[in-house]
């Protein structure tokens, strides 16, 4: 971090301009959400944890809370167009300090869900290979090599990476649709609408079932990091917005509503307790040609993949949009000339999971702690780097939407430009709502039936850097007025123009 001068800091060249329609944001969006996975593993995790039947209304009761939320953010999308989103959100709306404290937990949050999501892979990708082929491999080889081959799509074009993301969406869809077809034509016990009943949602558990279910959305929010490189970044940020979450909503609860169907409401939960995340995959071995199956498990690696691919696009962009505005170093605000990407952030990103990940995996295997962790090893990086860092981020990306929440009263509270206010309130409570249920059910987020000092050491790995960051940016108003005034405000559009015209350093 530094503070100390007084010039504007310098451009390697704006990021991509112009690259990115409502459909390709929409998608990578989407991606994030991971839909394969979703259904697969987190629906059968939360019938299993919670024992509750009304898992499908549930995800119907979130699209509505968060589409209130949309209408604030949305609106704030089309006066506000920065790379670094949440943070410039927050720098407008609430101050500058909680702009920069906010700026931090962002990126924690979002490396969290992107280095989590690599366990799973890591797991996933060693099993199947195990099972099929024969070959004993370690889980952490495949996330190497998935680092790779995302850092290689990280430093390319936006739209190359939105190409392979929106095929790999496409597919997962497809895979889930025709589970969807083979649940409601097993179905044995009838088409039971027991699932999208409301009287089976508010029941004890209720609290664990959003919890789990909000973690689904994450990823829907970060259209605004792409505003910079969208065709018409005053309402493709919206459109996209407003689909993406009309999509996730509705495509989760039906797919949901399909695996209790399929299975049968009466013995969903026990089956999804039975079998986790393979579950899908029995079913559609017992029920349909095996092959199927196999491509379902395929699809759900690259599930996987096109998730890690769109956390790893967020934080390269958040990175570069602070060291662009120097709150960060300003090396990181470097653009590769070709690609236009934001190379030294993606770089940036890269290390981050390399890190993490061998730090799990000397604490695993030089260490022993996977005895520690996991009742049997082979399930160590599920249940450690997996659960612990995407719920951790998943905590700190709904902290931020209620941060947000409140930066849509402060913003408009002048000039309300159509924006009802009952809206920006009501998402206010309604997120603080899930926040609050999020914390209370933290342990049963990350499967322990009794508190550790994990419980308070993951969200403190969001809190402290936040509050280290408020603090910071108190002292960048003292050290330097020019560089604070820029805190949250990008470049402007003009500036943008001047910039393409310009030669590019970088790669």
């Amino acid at each position: 971090m530094t503070a100390t001068t007084t010039t504007p800091p310098k451009q390697s060249g704006g990021l991509g301009h112009r690259r990115l329609g409502v459909p390709s944001v929409t998608l990578m969006i989407i991606a994030a959400s991971a839909p394969l996975t979703v259904v697969a593993g987190g629906v059968t995790t939360t019938f299993a944890v919670t024992g509750v039947i009304g898992v499908p209304i549930g995800f119907i009761v979130l699209a509505a809370a968060l589409a209130v939320f949309a209408v604030g953010y949305a609106a704030m999308s089309r006066y506000v167009t920065n790379a670094g989103a949440f943070y410039a959100y927050i720098a407008q709306g609430l101050g500058r300090p909680f702009g920069v404290g906010a700026s931090l937990v962002a990126l924690v949050a979002y490396n969290a869900m992107q280095v989590g999501i690599y366990g799973l892979f890591g797991f996933q990708m060693s099993m199947f290979l195990e099972a099929k082929l024969g070959i004993a491999t370690p889980w952490w080889l495949w996330i190497l090599v998935c680092i790779a081959v995302v850092a290689v799509l990280g430093v390319n074009r936006v739209d190359l990476s939105a190409k392979v993301l929106g095929i790999l969406v496409a597919l997962e869809f497809a895979a889930v649709l025709v589970f969807d077809i083979v649940s409601f034509s097993v179905a044995p016990e009838g088409v039971s609408t027991a699932g999208l009943e409301l009287s089976n949602l508010f029941v004890p558990g209720v609290g664990a079932v959003l919890s789990f279910g909000i973690a689904a959305f994450m990823g829907f929010e970060s259209a605004a990091i792409y505003g910079e490189e969208s065709k018409d970044p005053k309402r493709t940020v919206a459109r996209a917005t407003y689909a993406a979450v009309a999509i996730i909503g509705v495509f989760y609860a039906f797919s949901a509503w399909a695996f209790t169907v399929g299975i049968g409401p009466s013995q969903i939960a026990e089956a999804s307790a039975t079998y986790g995340p393979d579950l899908m995959f029995v079913f559609m071995s017992e029920h349909a040609p095996v092959i199927i199956s196999d491509l379902m498990q395929v699809l759900f690696l690259t599930s996987l993949f096109a998730a890690l691919q769109s956390f790893h696009n967020a934080v390269a962009r958040y990175l570069y949009s602070l060291g662009r505005e120097g709150v960060l170093h300003r090396s990181l605000g470097s653009v590769r000339a070709v690609s236009r990407a934001p190379w030294a952030g993606s770089v940036a990103q890269t290390v981050i999971a390399l890190v993490v990940t061998l730090g799990f995996v000397f604490a695993g295997e030089v260490m022993g702690l996977k005895n520690d962790f996991a009742p049997t090893e082979f399930l160590y990086p599920v249940l450690t780097m997996f659960t612990w860092l995407t719920n951790t981020g998943a905590m700190g990306l709904v902290l931020l939407m209620c941060i947000i929440a409140v930066s849509v009263i402060g913003f408009f509270r002048r000039d309300r430009r159509g924006l009802g206010r009952w809206s920006t309130l009501i998402s206010a409570v309604v997120l603080f709502t899930v926040f609050v249920l999020i914390v209370a059910n933290f342990n049963v987020l990350l499967g322990q039936a009794e508190t550790t000092p994990v419980t308070f050491v993951l969200p403190a790995l969001l809190i402290v850097p936040g509050v280290f960051g408020v603090i910071w940016g108190f002292v960048i108003r003292k050290r330097n007025p020019e560089l604070y005034a820029r805190i949250g405000h990008g470049i402007e559009e003009a500036e943008a123009d001047m910039i393409d015209g310009e030669g590019h350093r970088g790669l």
